[in-house]
């Protein structure tokens, strides 16, 4: 029996690479193998169309960071600490993590996949997410992911949400739910990226609601957005999860603003 369940686990790895291989052929005949931000290298589908001159610039985030909304900082900081952000805010989440500084060519991804629809760029981010959030998330408890809603309006506009849609190979991965219909944005707000922290946290006060009739008993909820800077959005909807019974809200993001 054993050796049968080998037998086909290892066919069945053998068709999904081969569904891979011609899924990148594909690919191929859509998009011009070249570098998607330099348009000078050569960039395979592979490569999720980002060249390795490109990749090395993106920077993953590692300790130091803040212990509370993940900043990340130089130098050879031992110990745990919170940043003064963090004790200057009243933050509804227990922590947040990301997985990439928003460096230049991380925010150009980031902004052409949700404002241009460069949807080439979607595995490519979706992957940062997943490797550096599956193993900090992997047993511990969690029990359901809640990405950050668009306004209806918003969502029309894009024609999708770019939080639900990155955490889907992240809910995969980890074998848990994803929750889409669980929190709504009721407000739409103006984009927070040219706001002070003050006028971001006003901007977002009463901008998320939970669905009629949906409460929650205690669970323990990983919510998902595509970049954070002060943490005002998220912190905004993990006040109105744990207001609706929430055990628990952290937060991982693609991308961390500095």
């Amino acid at each position: 029996m054993g050796s049968r369940q080998n037998g086909c686990s290892r066919d069945s790895r053998i068709m999904i690479e081969s569904v891979k291989s011609l899924l990148n052929a594909a690919l191929g005949f859509v998009y011009p193998e070249v570098c998607q931000l330099c348009e000078t290298q050569r960039a395979t589908p592979a490569q999720r169309y980002v060249c390795d001159s490109c990749a090395e610039e993106v920077r993953f985030i590692k300790a130091p960071y803040c212990a509370r909304c993940g900043y990340p900082y130089e130098g050879a900081i031992t110990n745990a600490f919170e940043c003064g952000n963090c004790r200057d805010m009243k933050l509804h989440f227990s922590s947040a993590r990301s997985a990439v500084v928003a460096g230049e060519k991380v925010l150009e991804i980031i902004h052409r996949y949700k404002y241009n629809r460069a949807l080439w760029f979607e595995p490519l981010l979706a992957d940062w997410l997943a490797r550096s959030a599956s193993p900090e998330l992997r047993d511990g408890g969690w029990n359901m992911i809640v990405p950050v809603p668009l306004h209806p309006v918003r969502e029309r506009e894009r024609e999708f949400n770019q939080a639900q849609r990155l955490s889907v190979p992240l809910a995969d991965a980890l074998g848990i739910s994803l929750e889409t219909r669980l929190l709504r944005r009721v407000l739409p707000t103006q984009t927070q990226t040219r706001l002070s922290r003050e006028e971001r946290l006003e901007n977002v006060r009463k901008a998320f609601a939970m669905s009629d009739g949906v409460k929650l008993s205690g669970e323990r909820i990983v919510l998902i957005d595509d970049v954070m800077t002060t943490g005002a959005t998220t912190s905004a909807c993990a006040k109105v999860l744990k207001a609706a019974g929430a055990g628990e809200v952290c937060v991982w993001t693609v991308a961390r603003g500095t």
